[in-house]
């Protein structure tokens, strides 16, 4: 799960704007009324739309949303998105007037729009309970990253079946060109490049490739295929160097999002193991 994913959600938490009053009948007046009764809200009232109130907090909420977006500047002023949102509860209560939030996709829209908001809000409030700390990113960094390691520079041809990658292979330990065999042969997409994979550190590839190319001297080629879930790789290493890890400031806040994301998962999965799930 991205916790990225979440932090675009939280920043986009609806407007409410009174959308739980009741639905329009046959009569117009019956149906103004609908769409014009104020509803019991809190908060300081910022304007009125025929008596249904818009407050402070809701402007606040949509200037958010509404800065959020790239556009024009003077479209982002205070009155400029008041007036945005009165033009949004005009067509709301004219949505309502024409009996349009009976439609099953209206009700469903609205539906997902609840829930949406309500499961931001609840992921902030844990986001905000339950908090990375310095140390703990710390913790991370000194065992995961802190540590000197080693970037490898590799080329690879990738075939889709063992003989293959025996045959190429065989081609190489006749002299061929290993650029020239994968501009040919290979099925993957650096094939057009000559296999080149550029630098990449321990870990960054599936392990039977790192590890594979880990073992391998400057200048060598795997002696036998090299099987991943991709398919068959010949490997030729080009060049190793040592890696130096960033310095703790400058990655700190990116180990704290995914701590912190680590710990919504965990939470996610907690209260779903203790939840009633029905899938039909």
């Amino acid at each position: 799960m991205n916790y990225r994913h979440y932090l675009v959600l939280i920043a986009s938490l609806a407007a409410a704007t009174g959308c739980d009053q009741t639905q329009s009948s046959d009569s117009t007046d019956t149906g103004n009324a609908a769409a014009t009764a104020a509803p019991a809200i809190e908060g300081v009232v910022v304007a009125t739309v025929n008596n249904s109130p818009i407050t402070q907090d809701v402007l606040d909420v949509y200037a958010t949303q509404r800065k959020a977006q790239p556009g024009n500047e003077q479209a982002n002023t205070e009155e400029a998105i008041l007036n945005e949102l009165i033009a949004l509860e005009l067509m709301r209560q004219d949505s309502i007037k024409k009996g349009l939030d009976s439609q099953p996709v209206v009700i469903a829209s609205l539906n997902q729009t609840t829930r949406t908001t309500l499961a931001g809000a609840a992921i902030k409030d844990f986001m905000t309970n339950n908090p990375v700390t310095d140390e703990a990113a710390k913790a991370f960094y000194d065992e995961q990253m802190g540590a000197v390691g080693k970037e490898y520079n590799a080329r690879h041809i990738l075939v889709a079946d063992e003989e293959s990658a025996k045959e190429v292979i065989k081609l190489l330990d006749s002299g061929s060109d290993f650029s020239e065999l994968a501009k040919e042969k290979s099925t993957g997409p650096s094939g057009a490049s000559g296999g080149k994979l550029g630098w990449f550190g321990q870990g960054q590839m599936v392990k039977p490739f790192s590890d594979a190319a880990a073992e391998l001297d400057k200048g060598a080629y795997t002696k036998t295929p090299v099987q991943t879930q991709f398919g068959w790789h010949v490997i030729i290493l080009d060049d190793v160097r040592e890696s130096t890890p960033p310095p703790f400031d400058d990655v700190k806040d990116r180990i704290k999002m995914l701590l912190a994301n680590q710990k919504l998962q965990a939470y996610i999965e907690s209260i779903k193991s203790s939840a009633t799930i029905d899938i039909k």
